[in-house]
């Protein structure tokens, strides 16, 4: 098992202030399906970064390979909602985990 950040980069930089209904439906079955990962494990952790640039979204998962990470992004429904958002996946090949996560991982 392996490492990855996904970067997910929203269709604008004023995304969510101005989110339009679609896009907050999407986003709604977006935290479920991360919040699904993380429950099965895969997801170590979720969630918005906002910047002065903008916001975007990240999650670092645990997979077998950077195609499972590839393929994680491509089935969030956010992206399938095909509304302008995509990822950016790099691999992370060390990390450190606190215990309470680290003790939760198959790769310690």
């Amino acid at each position: 098992m392996a490492y990855f950040h996904l970067k997910l980069t929203p269709p604008r930089q004023s995304f969510p202030h101005d989110a339009t209904a679609e896009e907050m439906a999407a986003m709604q079955r977006h935290a479920a399906y991360w919040r699904q990962n993380a429950e099965t494990g895969m997801a170590i952790a979720v969630g918005p970064v906002f910047e002065q640039q903008g916001a975007w979204g990240m999650a670092i998962i645990e997979v077998a390979d950077v195609e499972a990470a590839r393929a994680a992004g491509n089935a969030d429904p956010v992206v399938l909602a095909d509304l302008g958002f995509r990822y950016e996946v790099s691999p992370i090949p060390s990390l450190i985990l606190r215990q309470s996560v680290a003790g939760a991982s198959s790769n310690t």
